[in-house]
C-alpha cells in the first residue's frame, strides 16, 4: 500500500524595527522579508506536523 503524508514545518524569529506605528513596523518588516533581507532557516524551526494527505 501507498500511502501520502503531509509535512508543515513552522519557522519563527523576532526582527526588531523603528516605527512611528505598529503598522509601519509591520509595513517594514514584511518588505524586508519580501526582499529577502530576512531569511528564515533551521536555525528558526519550532515546530512541525505530520498528517495523512487526502485527496480530494
Amino acid at each position: 500500500m501507498k500511502f501520502k503524508l503531509e509535512i508543515t514545518e513552522c519557522l519563527q524569529k523576532v526582527i526588531e524595527v523603528e516605527a512611528k506605528t505598529k503598522e509601519e513596523a509591520y509595513n517594514k518588516v514584511s518588505k524586508m522579508y519580501r526582499d529577502g533581507e530576512i531569511v528564515l532557516d533551521s536555525n528558526d524551526f519550532i515546530d512541525k506536523e505530520i498528517d495523512f494527505f487526502e485527496d480530494n
